[in-house]
């Protein structure tokens, strides 16, 4: 049992100190997040949350509301940091090649960040990029909530793209996006699919393997979609 778990058992019900509420709440958010991702939202009760937290359940309502809301805390916790190492790394790109860029280049400035916090985060980054595959692919309110979280840096994604070739159609530019995060989360889920499936010869975890092909793939049908929306 952790530190702060056995803080929160010996400390009883009501109000935490500040000494150890932040340490609650970020136990509580590692606990939610690793059951999230194993079982998915409906999968997952508040009561759960709490035994795997060594919490009281009435701790999770006091920070953080009902189960909605907690889910939406787990996502909001790395979406930031996400989102601001994307958005770092496409403007460094930028302003290093300006007119020189190409669309293999945008592509990796985008999402080459994951994949370096995946290799490096620990396993807490793994439980949050299986989670969010998950909700790239659930129907009714996941797509919401990948908008509330990831638009605007996807929409300076597209709006890069945009300037390295002028002479694409937004509506493909944002195919071509669609298509290129399915790969990439599937990527970064890292569900062993692909170990069984090439009878070992290829592993989901060699992110460097991934490295090697994803950006080059995501690039090469960018430009195959472009080239063939410009003879239509």
């Amino acid at each position: 049992m952790t530190a702060a778990k056995t803080r929160a058992r010996s400390g009883g019900r009501g109000r935490p100190s500040k000494a150890t509420g932040l340490d609650l709440k970020e136990t509580i958010l590692d606990s939610a997040e690793g059951l999230f991702a194993r079982h998915g939202f409906h999968g997952v009760t508040t009561r759960q949350v709490a035994a795997e937290a060594g919490v009281d359940t009435a701790l999770i309502h006091y920070y953080f509301g009902a189960k909605r809301e907690l889910f939406d805390a787990v996502f909001l916790r790395r979406a930031e940091i996400l989102n601001q190492a994307r958005s770092v790394s496409m403007n460094a790109y930028v302003e290093t090649f300006g007119a020189r860029m190409t669309v293999e280049g945008v592509i990796t400035a985008f999402i080459d960040p994951l994949l370096r916090i995946s290799q490096e985060g620990g396993g807490g980054w793994k439980s949050y990029f299986a989670l969010v595959a998950q909700v790239n692919n659930t129907p009714v309110w996941g797509g919401e909530t990948m908008a509330r979280f990831f638009d605007p840096v996807v929409h300076q994604l597209v709006d890069t793209l945009k300037v390295v070739r002028p002479d694409a159609e937004y509506r493909d530019l944002y195919w071509c996006y669609q298509f290129l995060t399915g790969s990439m989360m599937l990527a970064l889920s890292e569900t062993g699919r692909i170990d069984s499936l090439s009878e070992g010869l290829c592993h989901s975890s060699d992110l460097e393997a991934v490295r090697a092909r994803l950006f080059a793939y995501c690039a090469a049908g960018f430009e195959a979609v472009v080239a063939r929306s410009g003879k239509a």
